[in-house]
Formats: structure tokens, sequence, C-alpha cells
């Protein structure tokens, strides 16, 4: 992911989720980049080029044990 994309999809989750949410490349990967509240792993946002249109998924994981 380009660095512009990662400033203005953790300004995005900034303003929208917390201002402590985080967005971090990911190493090796160009499609996507991690999400983190301070030190906590909250997920990964993918890029979706289908059908022309560029838009971004958010994936969370929520394990039985965090409830």
């Amino acid at each position: 992911m380009k660095p512009e994309e990662l400033k203005k999809l953790d300004a995005y989750f900034k303003k929208t989720l917390n201002p402590e949410i985080v967005v971090k490349a990911r190493p090796r990967k160009n499609d996507s980049a991690e999400v983190y509240l301070g030190e906590e792993f909250l997920g990964v946002v993918y890029i979706d080029d289908e059908d022309g249109d560029r838009s971004y998924n958010f994936s969370m994981a929520i394990l039985d044990v965090d409830l």
C-alpha cells in the first residue's frame, strides 16, 4: 500500500473510530495494512480494486476468549 493511502486510512480510522488507532504497512504485502489500537492488533484493511473502483475492506476477528 502506498504511503499516501496509509495516511488517508489512518486519518479516516482516527476520525471515525478512535484517535489512538494506527494503520501500519504490512511487511512484504502491498494489498493490505494492519490496524492497531495502542499495542493491540485489531485487524487488516485490504484494497479492493474489483470492477475498477478502488475501495477498502476492514476485517476484524473477534475471539471467543475476548468476549
